[in-house]
């Protein structure tokens, strides 16, 4: 009698036989560029009933190293790659210069030609936005700590584009880098409040050498304010290793990096917090998979972090 196979074992061939099949397939010479909602929707549906998988990487453009590796990441996991470009004005508050945002989009262009995708989707407003819009998503209760307790109304802005751009490609993925964490458990809490068919790919937060989380934010950074920036992740850094030496009071913990970073010139605390990775709520005790966050201000940029404790992604 033959031996059955264990049904872990026959995923694991399935996954490995797909991913070569998938990183053996020639990328397009240069990607369609598509500006229409409409021819968005109808590519995306066309490569949906053609069996192939496709990936999205929504971007607001103004792209770096942590955008190559979420494209890079999706190139190896899908048929067909959509990076969208769009500066949404959805998500900016009042005191936040929407027409400051920088927008190099020949450069993002090339970029992505050389990193194999299949199309860029770079609408104007109004083909996201037309003048009759307006249903919007509210992020609840996630929405309004953290991050949005600074930005009053900035993940509702975020989840209405997102959903929107989800609607119009298609995705069987998403790609999301783990910097903007919070932006990452709300769109997965989107996705299950609404049984979205999609998974949501989190993405390691790619570094400079000293520890910096590469942003476009970054570049606006004075040298004294570049030069003190590293002491950010160093901080998380010494936590995140107390946390693997046995300290799990979350309190102990954000003091840790509190201590480190009020020691740094011009660096100015917004909030140093340890959250349950999905109510986003300070845990008893740690655990692993919580997060480790930290909001400053240099001069006038202000930056976020984490790390995961215990754990490389969320």
């Amino acid at each position: 009698m033959r031996s059955r196979r264990p049904l872990g074992s026959l995923t694991r061939t399935f996954e490995t036989a797909r991913s070569r099949l998938l990183s053996t397939s020639t990328p397009p010479a240069s990607p369609i560029l598509i500006e229409s909602a409409m021819a968005m929707q109808e590519q995306a549906i066309a490569w949906r009933q053609a069996g192939e998988e496709v990936g999205l990487v929504p971007t607001m453009g103004a792209l770096h190293a942590g955008h190559d590796s979420l494209v890079t990441r999706a190139r190896r996991e899908n048929q067909r790659v959509i990076v969208s470009i769009f500066v949404n004005p959805a998500q900016f508050g009042p005191n936040e210069d929407f027409a400051r945002y920088p927008r190099p989009f020949e450069a993002d262009r090339a970029r992505l030609e050389a990193l194999g995708v299949d199309a860029i989707f770079h609408p104007p407003v109004d083909q996201i936005y037309p003048p009759a819009f307006k249903t919007r998503v509210e992020a609840g209760p996630l929405g309004e700590v953290l991050e949005g307790k600074s930005r009053p109304g900035h993940f509702n802005g975020v989840l209405t584009v997102v959903l929107k751009l989800f609607l119009l490609t298609q995705p069987k993925r998403a790609y999301f880098g783990q910097k903007d964490f919070q932006q990452l458990v709300l769109v997965r809490q989107m996705v299950r409040d609404f049984a979205l068919p999609i998974r949501i790919v989190a993405v390691p937060t790619v570094r400079e050498p000293d520890g910096l989380a590469i942003s476009s934010r970054n570049a606006y950074l004075a040298p004294a304010e570049r030069e003190a920036a590293p002491a950010i992740y160093r901080a998380l850094d010494v936590a995140a290793k107390g946390f693997g030496g046995g300290l799990a009071d979350p309190v102990e913990l954000e003091d840790t990096v509190r201590h480190l970073l009020e020691g740094t010139p011009g660096v100015a605390i917004d909030y140093v917090a340890v959250v349950d990775e999905i109510t986003l709520r300070r845990p008893a005790r740690t655990g692993p998979g919580n997060v480790l966050a930290v909001a400053v201000k240099l001069g006038t940029i202000r930056l976020i972090d984490n790390v995961v404790l215990g754990a490389e992604r969320l």
